[in-house]
């Protein structure tokens, strides 16, 4: 399904299309092209003219400021190595996600090595009204002034998370969180992993520099 929604994405690329034209670019039923192309629209990728054409949205400007300048590595490749020491420091899962519109979506995702485990999957959009990562991507004073934001139980019973922002040019790009099963994390995990969770930020930021 992912792949489904990148090629729509791709078929905006030139500009603006009907929907007729846009199942026709990416070989897929109308309806199937009209589903997709909606979700996207949902979350700002993807917007419509005066026309009801669909054309790319005005969220991927934000998802390209946190990718960086063009000469910096990508805010995942920057991710990628900071979010898998993390979950061999913690031995929990890990996670980076950016805001886009009322919902943040998972870029980056590292699974803990436990049976019992968190799994959020790329691509995954969840609700900017709970949970830690929320909390750090609203960019509240508190938040920043703390460093990181935790969550117990908000999203999903049993599991508890703690986040701490991605900083660039002053502007909160993204949050890097940790999260498990209570049983491990227990129900304050700003106890065992607000630390590292910090430190793994500060790492993404500063792969981030050209």
């Amino acid at each position: 399904m992912l792949d489904k929604a990148v090629a729509i994405l791709a078929a905006l690329e030139s500009g603006p299309r009907p929907l007729a034209e846009l199942a026709a670019a990416t070989a897929m039923p109308r309806s199937t092209a009209h589903r997709l192309a909606t979700a996207l629209e949902k979350h700002r990728l993807v917007g419509r003219d005066g026309a009801g054409r669909f054309g790319l949205g005005a969220g991927l400007a934000r998802l390209a400021r946190a990718a960086g300048p063009a000469e910096s590595p990508s805010l995942i490749e920057a991710a990628g190595p900071a979010l898998a020491a993390l979950r061999d420091r913690t031995g929990e899962s890990t996670q980076l996600y950016v805001r886009s519109g009322d919902a943040r979506v998972c870029l980056v995702s590292q699974q803990s090595p436990h049976s019992l485990r968190t799994i959020v999957s790329v691509g995954a959009s969840l609700p900017m009204d709970r949970g830690s990562a929320a909390k750090v991507l609203a960019g509240g004073s508190e938040v920043l002034r703390r460093g990181w934001a935790q969550s117990v139980e908000e999203r999903e019973k049993g599991v508890a998370s703690i986040s701490a922002p991605v900083i660039v040019a002053g502007e909160v790009v993204a949050a890097v969180s940790v999260s498990g099963p209570i049983q491990r994390t227990t129900r304050n995990p700003s106890g065992l992993y607000a630390a590292a969770v910090t430190a793994a930020a500060r790492a993404v930021e500063e792969s981030l520099l050209p």
